[in-house]
């Protein structure tokens, strides 16, 4: 139910974002519109009172005019004086002076016509057009004004806030992602504290037990005034004492390693010795399951700088899984190589192999993969993790390879000395 109710709100959230997003461009695009309604206005002023300007000077229109009845094609440029042309130029200048409007222009004055350059026909949107009538051949000409930089202009009207709007877009995504993901990342934490709980609760629970029952066994049974009988309860204590201080430290030692509170004591080590003394430890358990181990070192470069203690607990661990996930008789292999400047150790096994959709998990403090109610594997699901942080302490890498029924893969890489 929980679950459930996170992702609702993720999906709201992602809904009511998306909808700001839709909003917040169409108000961009809104704007673009406006700017470049304000834009043609203007445009149409400069040109509206350049051409009653002209109207009003009788000269220069009559001049004009005799240059349209020299060349009659349609929807050509009239070919005007130097005069003519500066004057028109003089009140194109002064209008956009006077209505704020710097940009670059250009006018030709034409005769109507279904005619038209291509440069005109290209320029079609930036072109503006205004009657300009010659009273003295009775030829309706046209004052058309053009501004080949009108995109340019308007990008640099629209382009601090477009910039703006955009930015601030991307920092609204990023952090809401980047909320979401926390949200995900702190529920992960939350389930994975859940099942923590439950399987110390679990782990603790046997060794409790057994200790209370050696406890009123000694009480209560008379036979225990012999000495066999002491020393097997007292035996009981003491192993299952053990183990619930080694649960505890491994709990304990895993926070200190995050922390940085444990100081690592780096000395240059055979790594193949520390393969050999973490084989020696584990050796009992394969030999009771009647297990078969290939070791293979071939590398020819095995010395490293680390820590024993915590390099020898790494391997301990890595195999020890490897036993636990194996079935009744696992088969192991150890082997070391060279690449480059670093050894490669690669510890793998034919067990029950891990689904593709964990693998990336299992890394992950506390995790364990589901097994349902079944408990036939004990542990906190600290192991992988304090083997990841042990390897990247030391400069390393781990990966793994695994398939479901087909056994697991695990490579490690530390630099040589």
């Amino acid at each position: 139910m929980k679950t459930n109710r996170t992702w609702l709100f993720v999906a709201i959230s992602s809904l009511a974002l998306f909808i700001v997003l839709v909003i917040q461009v169409n108000w961009i695009f809104r704007t673009a519109k406006i700017k470049e309604e304000l834009f043609n206005e203007k445009a149409n002023m400069v040109l509206s009172r350049t051409t009653d300007a002209l109207r009003s000077d009788k000269e220069t229109c009559r001049k004009i005019g005799a240059c349209a009845e020299l060349d009659s094609s349609p929807g050509t440029a009239v070919k005007l004086g130097a005069n003519e042309v500066h004057k028109i130029d003089s009140l194109f200048r002064h209008y956009m002076r006077f209505y704020n409007f710097h940009i670059g222009y250009s006018f030709v004055i034409t005769k109507p016509g279904s005619l038209a350059s291509i440069n005109e026909t290209g320029l079609k949107n930036y072109t503006y057009n205004k009657a300009l009538e010659d009273e003295g051949s009775k030829n309706e000409i046209e004052l058309k004004l053009t501004f080949p930089e009108k995109k340019q202009f308007m990008m640099a009207e629209m382009g601090p806030l477009f910039i703006t709007s955009v930015i601030l877009i991307l920092v609204v995504l990023v952090l809401f992602w980047r909320t979401i993901l926390s949200l995900i990342r702190e529920q992960k934490i939350s389930e994975h504290t859940t099942d923590f709980l439950n399987n110390m609760t679990h782990e603790f629970k046997t060794p409790l037990t057994n200790i209370a029952l050696a406890g009123k066994m000694i009480l209560k049974d008379p036979a225990v005034k012999e000495g066999a009988k002491i020393k097997h309860y007292s035996g009981i204590i003491l192993e299952e004492n053990e183990k619930l201080r080694l649960q505890v430290e491994q709990v304990l030692s895993m926070t200190a390693l995050e922390r940085g509170e444990i100081p690592l004591r780096k000395t240059e080590l055979d790594f193949h010795g520390l393969i050999r003394e973490a084989l020696q430890c584990m050796s009992i358990q394969i030999e009771n399951r009647q297990g078969r181990l290939n070791l293979t070192l071939d590398a020819d470069r095995f010395v490293v700088t680390g820590d024993r203690t915590h390099l020898v607990n790494a391997m301990c661990n890595l195999v020890d899984n490897a036993i636990k996930y194996s079935g009744e008789k696992p088969e192991l292999s150890v082997q070391t190589s060279n690449s480059g400047k670093n050894i490669i150790v690669v510890v793998s096994d034919k067990g029950i192999g891990i689904e593709k959709e964990f693998q990336k998990q299992v890394f992950d403090k506390f995790f364990r993969v589901p097994t349902g109610d079944v408990h036939d594997v004990k542990g906190f699901g600290l192991g992988l993790a304090y083997i990841k942080k042990i390897v990247e302490f030391h400069a390393g890498t781990i990966e793994l390879q695994s398939e479901k029924g087909n056994g697991t893969t695990f490579t490690m890489t530390f630099p040589n000395v």
